[in-house]
């Protein structure tokens, strides 16, 4: 009887604790992509690890109580803490993290992410070592573990502080959120983004993407190539077009949904950014 209580006591604790922890469950995964580098897939944001003579460097670090599980995914790479943390937009799943790896990293960011991340912090809750110390405007450069690591800002993307992180030699590109590999991206109107935007941004960055190009999505469901970049931006070039046409031919927003996009962008829902979610934005983009 005894061990049964302690058993059912154990039970309930456990299910609290992931009630109270919508991540305890999450499990946060190394996927190598090269000697150096690798992708971290957890909840939220994909990061990726340089790993090398001059240490380590990470690129986004989702979500704050993701921490703990990053921390111990991050020693099965190498011993040392990041050196660098690069930020490649301002969002939560992406920048939540700071605030455990701030004090032992040098976090960088283009310039907005700052802005956004103090202007957001209301109640001034979030300490000065979240906060990027290194910004820039246009693009920046590293020399890090044998290798340039050059950051690109995407203008009016996803964001108006987006950074594409692309590591020169080892021919791998780390992208944020301004590609989500075969799902309906997110394009965040109120700060900044567009979708013209994002479309002139994917093309700027195919001009540099080679057929073995490995690439970090910011979501999706693991590394992407040229392949899966080239059809993402199919789909944002004829959906677009495809709600610009209806809307020059005076159909409203509700005629459109109830039309939809077809069966051959139907896959490309998921939980956040449904058809539905994705046509509001374009309708509201181009109306």
């Amino acid at each position: 009887m005894r061990f049964l209580v302690v058993a059912l006591f154990s039970l309930v604790t456990a299910q609290l604790q992931a009630a109270d922890n919508p991540y305890a469950d999450v499990e946060v995964k190394v996927v190598p992509l090269t000697d150096s580098i690798s992708m971290l897939m957890g909840a939220g944001g994909h990061i990726g690890v340089s790993y090398g003579p001059d240490g380590m460097l990470m690129i986004d670090d989702q979500f704050e109580p993701l921490a703990g599980k990053i921390k111990e995914a991050l020693k099965t790479i190498g011993p040392e803490v990041p050196t660098f943390l690069l930020n490649t937009h301002y969002h939560g799943d992406h920048t939540g993290g700071n605030v455990a790896f701030g004090d032992d990293s040098i976090i960088m960011a283009h310039q907005n992410v700052r802005i956004r991340l103090v202007d957001g912090d209301k109640d001034g809750k979030l300490p000065k070592s979240a906060l990027p110390v290194i910004t820039y405007t246009h693009q920046a450069s590293l020399h890090f573990n044998g290798e340039e690591i050059v950051l690109l800002h995407t203008p009016s993307s996803h964001t108006d502080g987006d950074t594409v992180v692309h590591f020169s030699d080892s021919n791998v590109i780390h992208m944020g959120d301004i590609f989500f590999k075969d799902l309906f991206p997110y394009v965040d109107i109120g700060a900044g983004g567009t979708v013209d935007g994002l479309i002139g941004s994917i093309e700027a960055i195919l001009e540099i993407v080679e057929d073995d190009t490995k690439i970090i999505p910011g979501h999706g469901d693991g590394p992407a190539n040229k392949a899966d970049l080239i059809r993402y931006l199919t789909m944002l070039k004829s959906t677009s077009a495809t709600v610009k046409h209806w809307i020059a031919e005076g159909k409203s927003e509700q005629e459109i949904l109830d039309t939809g996009l077809g069966s051959e962008w139907q896959s490309w829902s998921w939980n956040f950014i449904s058809e539905e979610r994705w046509i509001k934005t374009l309708y509201n983009s181009y109306r």
